[in-house]
């Protein structure tokens, strides 16, 4: 099984993984640009991708950019449809703007396996003992 990568521009970068065992690849920005305190940019990242069968591709933020920086990222699913170029949403949660070069790494991406089910309306739920208790209620 494999992640096909086709290169856009000629400063694209394959993904990588930061160390053997790394969930995620990082993915690296293939141009400059300045996010402003509490903006967003979207980034390109001169690549495209072939997912394998049966799975997702999901953009997840780097650790080190939102503790450090506070860079999130945002709209992050790449359906196994899409062979257009991978952009990534940043989100500059800090109070000064964000520098991004070519070259930076600036989001991961990991892949997940997914179903498909058909979606069928019902009268009912089943009883849980949750029920519909919902945030905070199994604790702070």
């Amino acid at each position: 099984m494999s992640l096909k990568v086709l290169k856009l521009h000629e400063n694209a970068q394959l993904p990588t993984r930061g160390s053997e065992k790394s969930a995620g690849l990082d993915l690296y920005s293939s141009e400059g640009q300045v996010i402003l305190p509490g903006r967003r940019g979207v980034i390109a990242t001169g690549i495209s991708i072939g997912l394998p069968q049966g799975v997702y591709g999901r953009v997840a933020p780097r650790s080190g950019l939102a503790v450090k920086n506070g860079i999130h990222t945002g709209a992050g699913v790449i359906d196994p449809d899409y062979n257009g170029e991978v952009k990534v949403v940043l989100y500059n949660f800090d109070d000064k703007p964000f520098v991004v070069k070519p070259g930076y790494r600036i989001a991961q991406l990991i892949l997940e396996k997914y179903l498909i089910c058909d979606v069928e309306e019902v009268e009912s739920l089943c009883e849980t003992e949750r029920g519909n208790n919902g945030f905070g209620s199994t604790g702070a």
